[in-house]
């Protein structure tokens, strides 16, 4: 049965569940990597490299095939699983990890890839005062991603973990009480050097982790522009240093993206002792007066300054590109929320 979405034939989603309101944020922008996927057209990849030896980023580009990690698989050969476990993942847990927003199998059950999804805007309300050249989008970062973040980073380099455990062992072993606000604050420093060191060495074992697809309006107009879409992958290691980055600068609280580094680098630590963590027991004690799910949030001039390749000016997808990704008749299905500031805009322009 069609679902109306090019390029998702295996789901765990029916037909009118990737119409609804919180569904199609993440159904879309599957179905638009499904596209670029059979016609061959790249991400972009933010990477974290190293150049004399300092940690940089580096854009590239990447085949959704990679993303996806199918090879040479069809999309019919594809399940994608929606707000699922990533199975691979909870034998380094005795919590049940938090799903993902998008879980890839085969058809035949093997795991592929968890994938944090994002639907985004460009430019942000703020950056769309300024030249089109600094144009910027926003995430907003659920704790989820940055627990998988740390399961999938000691997941690639599982091998050696004694190795990862003496470059965190001086930073961690000497931290009394990870929830003391105090004692994190004056111990970030070291702890992000820690991480800077972790990464300098196996920066080349990172991997795809975040999904985020750009649709892009003329300034802060609800249409969209002539190149409308794109896709922009983070790697797990370029999207760590959004939080990172900044962390070991003095501050008297614990500010949510310290929190994040602080997260990251004790998960790894005691990983890299046992192999098997509490991750829901971590999370719940280090939360720092912050209980929400929320985790981070990175503004559109924060966000561009790690997204710089010139194609953010001119979106590899037309704005037509909708009408080979919805299926005719689907369209009604999606019932927008009314709101009249919306209603009274699309009624006097096309009166005018």
């Amino acid at each position: 049965m069609s679902n109306g979405l090019y390029g998702i034939f295996n789901s765990n989603r029916t037909a009118d569940d990737h119409w609804g309101k919180n569904c199609f944020n993440s159904s879309f922008p599957t179905s638009l990597a499904c596209y670029m996927l059979d016609n061959d057209i790249k991400a972009i990849y933010i990477t974290l490299a190293v150049k004399d030896n300092k940690l940089v980023i580096e854009p590239k580009e990447i085949s959704i095939s990679e993303v996806f990690n199918c090879t040479n698989k069809s999309l019919r050969d594809l399940y994608f699983s929606f707000e699922s476990i990533y199975e691979p993942y909870q034998q380094y847990s005795f919590d049940a990890i938090d799903g993902i927003d998008l879980v890839v199998k085969d058809i035949n059950g093997n795991y592929l890839s968890p994938l944090e999804v994002k639907l985004t805007v460009i430019p942000t309300s703020q950056t769309s005062t300024l030249s089109e050249e600094k144009w910027g989008s926003e995430i907003v970062v659920r704790s989820a991603t940055t627990s998988y973040c740390a399961l999938g980073m000691f997941d690639s380099i599982k091998e050696s973990a004694q190795d990862v455990r003496e470059i965190f062992e001086d930073a961690c072993s000497s931290i009394q009480m990870w929830d003391n606000d105090y004692e994190m604050t004056h111990k970030m420093p070291l702890l992000c050097q820690a991480v800077d060191d972790f990464q300098l060495k196996y920066y080349s074992h990172q991997k795809p982790l975040l999904m985020q697809t750009l649709w892009k309006t003329q300034g802060q107009s609800p249409i969209l522009a002539d190149q409308a879409f794109d896709i922009v992958i983070w790697s797990d290691y370029a999207f760590s240093r959004l939080f990172l980055d900044h962390s070991a600068e003095p501050a008297e609280t614990m500010r949510r993206g310290m929190r994040a580094s602080a997260r990251l680098a004790r998960c790894l630590w005691e990983l890299s002792k046992s192999g098997k963590i509490r991750v829901v027991d971590i999370y719940r004690q280090m939360a720092f007066g912050n209980q929400t799910d929320k985790e981070f949030a990175v503004g559109g001039s924060l966000w561009r300054k790690y997204v710089t390749p010139n194609r953010i000016q001119n979106l590899a997808l037309k704005k037509d590109i909708v009408y080979q990704i919805i299926e005719p008749g689907y369209i009604d299905r999606l019932m927008p929320e009314r709101r009249f500031d919306q209603t009274l805009y699309f009624t006097m322009r096309e009166e005018k």
